[in-house]
């Protein structure tokens, strides 16, 4: 049908209103007494459960609703018109331009404590050598009886190439959507706890971490024998066929990506998928029950050998990778081995991919953090033909001409790089060598250094993170968190602050402020050595439970809104409880592109409930408590 949709709002000079409809904006004409309308054909009764309206100002999203609107014309009309007000936020103090799906975090003055661990570090009982979504409900119980309100974990995508090693690395997935099958639960899928699956089990489980070629070796052959001997029956359920429809948007393309990878059935990707959603589902469910929100890691990059990028290659620079230059973490700068963004591309249709792919992570979580924020600012981009993050060059990026560079008196070699994306400019090199120079080109030079990477692209770069993140936040309920580490442009805060995105907070890498309230602040990042190994890293050997205590509380008596700590650092409050070769308890080394992922949790999970762990619990309670955290 024909729809007409009219809303009251009083512009200044420069704005306008945009109808967001269908994962598009419809740009709304001005009508005398403010009136804005716009009229859109083939409008479904289903398109109208669900739009909002945009203020736009200079072609970019200004300001957003608090909530959705929705409405039920007849759908037999061959035309409609709607009349709306604009959905201010009704919560006096609520900083937020736009409401959450998990309300406590609307709550003005909310704060709130968590946990971060990934699932493959998970351990208990009925697993299978590899934390599983099942293993979170005894977290969720854990974190519930301590007051905590939330638990982060890493990236939960399939990277599934050939089971090695390179397969363990989380932020490199093969689809955006796709669960990880190692996350599945066998003996849901019917799989028999026989005398030689409990030796497997117990052999896999005894390891003191993950030995991740060979749990997916055993554990994918139980699973395809489950599908052998249940598969049919389960394709042709409500359930599957309910699931098939609501994903084949992306599980078409994953399910044949894969099938010709392994030269197997698509149905069988398809199916692994159906009762990976459905179990975690069912956690998910039950955490919400429980005041627990799960909190999502949004990876900035997507594999070259991914189903995205097979189906979309237009939506990649194929010819590049992203990274990072020199920072905290690696002194040779990054490459992470993933292209980067072909933004013009994904901006022909509203940024749809995207929506949908936070779209879909909203079904599992309540915020999310995003994974390098500087990223949809600007990306480090290296040329395929390099490895080293010093051979990068941001994109996008103003350089300089080679004329600029002549009149400056300035030689090119060693000093610049040309830039792939503009042949004939150039842009500094990260590391240059100054050592020929003369002292007044060494400060004529150190002066373009300063003003390329920190001043010259300030407003570029602030437009062209408001180009996308707006959109972004807009197709989901989620609470968004930025990790915004490492060459943070000026232009960034502003940025998070109008868009009231949490940032990251870390006392080992402080920006030259004070803890906003809109943050989370936390001891480490899985990038990062935990407390105890911080302590042993600077000389003073093993952090004492009573110095652990003092950091975490320091850290929970903030005004930060979330505090929010590995589960080691929670652990090492207890003596007892604490690991003995904790040296074994760093997640990542981000300098090493081969790192194993592989720590898991010293003890099951489920022994945080027991009697030996009630101290523990005593201990964290108290000092969320005492914090004003308590939930």
């Amino acid at each position: 049908m024909q729809v007409t949709f009219k809303i009251e709002y009083h512009t200044i000079w420069g704005e306008s209103l945009a109808l967001s409809l269908k994962g598009r904006k419809y740009p709304m004409e001005w009508n005398s007494g403010d009136i804005w309308s716009v009229t859109v054909d083939k409008v479904s009764v289903a398109d109208l459960k669900e739009y909002s309206y945009l203020l736009m100002r200079d072609g970019l999203i200004s300001r957003m609703e608090w909530d959705k609107h929705s409405a039920k014309p007849n759908g037999r009309q061959k035309s409609a018109e709607i009349v709306d007000s604009w959905i201010d936020c009704p919560i006096a103090g609520c900083p937020f331009p736009q409401k959450h799906q998990a309300e406590k975090f609307d709550r003005p003055g909310f704060r709130g404590a968590g946990t971060a661990i990934p699932v493959f570090s998970l351990r208990s009982e009925k697993d299978f050598g590899i934390g599983e979504f099942r293993d979170l409900r005894p977290l969720v119980d854990w974190a519930a009886s301590t007051g905590q309100s939330i638990i982060q974990l890493l990236p939960i995508n399939d990277t599934t190439r050939k089971g090695e090693w390179k397969d363990s690395y989380p932020y490199s997935p093969v689809s955006s959507f796709a669960l990880h099958p190692l996350y599945i639960h066998l003996q849901d899928l019917g799989v028999k706890e026989t005398a030689s699956f409990k030796k497997k089990q117990a052999e896999l489980n005894a390891l003191p971490e993950l030995d991740y070629p060979r749990v997916f070796k055993e554990k994918m052959a139980l699973v395809r024998k489950a599908f052998l001997n249940r598969g049919a029956k389960d394709l042709e359920s409500k359930a599957y066929v309910k699931f098939y429809k609501e994903n084949a948007y992306w599980l078409d393309e994953y399910a044949e990506f894969c099938a010709q990878r392994d030269a197997n059935e698509a149905e069988y990707h398809c199916w692994i998928q159906y009762h990976l959603d459905k179990q975690l589902s069912e956690e998910v469910s039950y955490a919400r029950s429980k005041g627990i929100s799960l909190k999502g890691d949004l990876p900035i990059g997507v594999s070259s050998d991914s189903a995205d990028a097979y189906f979309h290659p237009e939506l990649f620079n194929l010819d590049s990778c992203a990274g990072a230059p020199p920072d905290y973490f690696s002194k040779d700068g990054q490459n992470w081995g993933f292209p980067t963004y072909n933004w013009d591309e994904m901006a022909k249709d509203d940024f749809a991919w995207w929506k949908s792919r936070l779209k879909k992570m909203s079904e599992y979580f309540d915020a999310f953090r995003i994974d390098h924020i500087l990223g949809f600012f600007r990306i480090w981009e290296i040329p395929s033909e390099y490895k080293s993050g010093l051979m990068g060059h941001f994109n996008p990026a103003l350089p300089y001409s080679a004329d600029e560079i002549y009149f400056m008196q300035l030689p090119r070699e060693g000093l610049f790089l040309e830039d792939p994306r503009h042949p004939g400019f150039y842009q500094p090199m990260i590391t240059p060598d100054t050592s020929k120079l003369a002292q007044w080109q060494k400060d004529r030079y150190n002066a373009l250094y300063t003003d390329f990477f920190y001043h010259r692209h300030d407003e570029f770069w602030r437009k062209n993170a408001e180009r996308k993140l707006p959109e972004l936040l807009s197709a989901s309920g989620m609470l968004a968190c930025g990790e915004d580490l490492g060459m943070v442009p000026d232009c960034v805060p502003g940025v998070m602050d109008h868009w009231k995105i949490l940032s990251l907070e870390m006392t080992q890498m402080d920006k030259g402020h004070a803890w906003p309230y809109l943050s989370v602040c936390a001891t480490s990042s899985h990038d990062m050595a935990n407390l105890r190994l911080q302590n042993l890293e600077a000389g003073k050997g093993d952090m004492p439970a009573w110095e652990v205590r003092r950091v975490l509380w320091d850290h929970l008596n903030s005004c930060c809104m979330l505090a929010i700590f590995p589960i080691q650092d929670w652990i090492a409050l207890d003596e007892t409880l604490r690991r003995k070769d904790f040296e074994n308890e760093r997640i990542n080394q981000p300098a090493d592109p081969n790192h194993h992922w592989r720590y898991r949790l010293h003890l099951n999970v489920e022994d945080l409930l027991t009697e030996k762990a009630s101290e523990l619990r005593v201990q964290i309670e108290g000092l969320i408590k005492d914090s004003n955290r308590y939930c």
